[in-house]
């Protein structure tokens, strides 16, 4: 197994130092250098990449306001100058987040992270139940692999590059980030209600001005995805307005 990776910066001496980390270490495998957010989106509409190296402060565009713009982005580890940025950073579910100068021990702990993230994708979110095995999804947690049935999920919360699953039996984290985990649940029965939060329908107890309730947990529900979340999860179930 090898992650097709990209870097971006406008930097050329910190294109060569990651170029000559990616070039050591096995599991990767360099298909593109970019100079910037623009010449990062024409390598994604026309090559398969699996990780992003992606500079913060870039001309033109920053690699943050591309995060706001682009959806379905594969795995990616942000690298800068500035650790002002980690926070921000982290809510657009970022693998990692190098600090320059970037010591080759550090960006090795990255793309390792990076690839236990695939390798529990490609093993648990990759090949959905057949319809007549059990709704059920493994999720590693610490060191143990844990059984989760999809139908006892109440929701999921991002926690920088972890999530937390809640069920009614308890909460487990693991190492993914949330749309991972999105992508692999039924949209019809999952919904996003927030860039940190992911829960099912059928277990939403109360919506009440912009927060949501499932048992005795209270959600938040964004501003702009308000309208659309009252209108699935009260859909056909509405007996008085």
């Amino acid at each position: 197994m090898k992650l097709r990776c990209v870097i971006v910066d406008d930097e050329p001496l910190a294109s060569e130092g990651l170029t000559k980390y990616v070039e050591v270490i096995d599991y990767l495998s360099l298909i593109g250098i970019a100079e910037n957010p623009i010449e990062l989106n024409k390598i994604l509409e026309t090559q398969a990449v699996d990780l992003i190296f992606l500079d913060i402060q870039m001309p033109h565009m920053t690699g943050l306001d591309f995060l706001r713009i682009k959806t379905n982005l594969p795995m990616v580890i942000l690298t800068t100058a500035y650790p002002n940025y980690a926070l921000e950073g982290f809510q657009f579910d970022v693998v990692d987040y190098l600090l320059k100068p970037i010591t080759f021990n550090r960006f090795f702990k990255a793309t390792n992270k990076a690839k236990e993230l695939y390798s529990l994708k490609s093993r648990s979110f990759n090949s959905p139940p057949q319809n007549n095995e059990p709704d059920f999804i493994f999720i590693k947690c610490e060191s143990k692999y844990e059984k989760i049935l999809v139908d006892e999920i109440l929701f999921v919360q991002a926690l920088q590059n972890y999530v937390m699953i809640y069920t009614g039996r308890g909460k487990y984290m693991t190492l993914l980030p949330l749309k991972t985990v999105e992508e692999y649940l039924d949209s019809k029965t999952f919904l996003r209600v927030h860039k940190s939060y992911l829960v099912a329908i059928s277990k939403v107890d109360g919506i009440e001005n912009n927060e949501i309730s499932i048992q005795n947990h209270i959600i938040p529900v964004s501003r702009n995805l308000k309208e659309r979340v009252i209108s699935l999860v009260v859909k056909n179930k509405l007996l008085s307005k």
